[in-house]
């Protein structure tokens, strides 16, 4: 785990230097644990989306990341969007394919960093 916290706040920190924007895919427990673990904020993800209502406008906790909506995702056009449950990424890479329009990427962080 020591490792995968080093290399997610390594492309974390590298992506912000580049001016680049990230947001989060998923509001999973075990997605909130590991940015609660690795210290991620909103100094590095500006907003996480979600499918459920239950889950939209409110905030990560611990984190205070806000949850908002899917489509936040097309009005903001994020660089990269970190998917949070990682074992769903098939489904929700296909779900969230328009990213690609504007150049946008996918990133899985376990069990290593990965840009697809």
């Amino acid at each position: 785990m020591k490792a995968v916290k080093r290399e997610l706040l390594r492309f974390l920190i590298e992506a912000k230097e580049q001016g680049k924007t990230i947001a989060g895919y998923g509001a999973p427990a075990k997605g909130n644990t590991l940015l609660n673990y690795c210290g991620v904020r909103t100094d590095f993800i500006d907003y996480t989306v979600d499918r459920s209502p239950h889950k939209q406008f409110r905030f990560l906790p611990g984190t205070h990341i806000p949850i908002e909506p899917p489509d936040k995702v097309k009005e903001t056009r994020p660089d990269y969007l970190l998917i949070l449950p990682w074992n769903l990424q098939d489904e929700i890479m296909e779900q969230m394919g328009g990213i690609r329009e504007w150049g946008g990427k996918f990133v899985i962080p376990i069990p290593r960093v990965r840009v697809l």
